[in-house]
């Protein structure tokens, strides 16, 4: 029993030291990954921030040149039917969509859905006004039917994707 309690004399100090010394480099071993992380973080923040608010800007770009009126006064050549019309305005959509397609890794599921609304009430918009024509009508014809829908809506989805957009991006500063 005396061998046990003289062993035990040496080793329980030593185990004690073991111990706080880990503990001790334990602590600050984690405090030294923490620091390390909120500057990583950081780092991206700083690399993030640029590019996410030039997602920003080209998305609500994108929804200006969607936007009807816009769309309209680019699209529209003299003497173009509707057909011709509808097609070339449905046609700018889709490339301005596709070419953007991208941009959605940078903001918030949100914001996308609205922008993909926006884009897809704007299509029906065109193809609604598009079914109360003739074939023979004029691409003068489209439009007006297409600024008389437009007139009967309080807010274009467009604007209100752009608010959201807009909304988003102010929170990153």
């Amino acid at each position: 029993m005396e061998d046990i309690l003289e062993i035990l004399k040496y080793i329980l100090p030593s185990v004690i030291t073991f111990l706080a010394s880990y503990l001790i480099i334990k602590r600050f071993l984690d405090n030294d990954y923490r620091k390390k992380t909120v500057d990583i973080r950081m780092q991206n923040q700083k690399t993030m921030q640029p590019i996410r608010l030039q997602a920003y800007e080209r998305l609500v770009l994108l929804l200006e040149r969607i936007s009807l009126p816009s769309l309209v006064q680019r699209t529209h050549k003299q003497g173009m039917s509707a057909r011709l019309l509808q097609s070339e305005l449905l046609k700018a959509i889709r490339a301005e969509f596709d070419h953007n397609l991208s941009q959605q890794v940078y903001i918030t599921n949100k914001s996308w859905d609205s922008l993909k609304t926006a884009k897809e009430e704007t299509v029906k918009v065109i193809n609604i006004a598009a079914s109360r024509l003739n074939e023979d009508a004029s691409g003068m014809d489209l439009i007006n039917v297409i600024f008389e829908i437009v007139t009967k809506v309080d807010r274009l989805p467009t604007d209100i994707a752009i608010d959201i957009l807009k909304m988003e991006a102010r929170q990153i500063f």
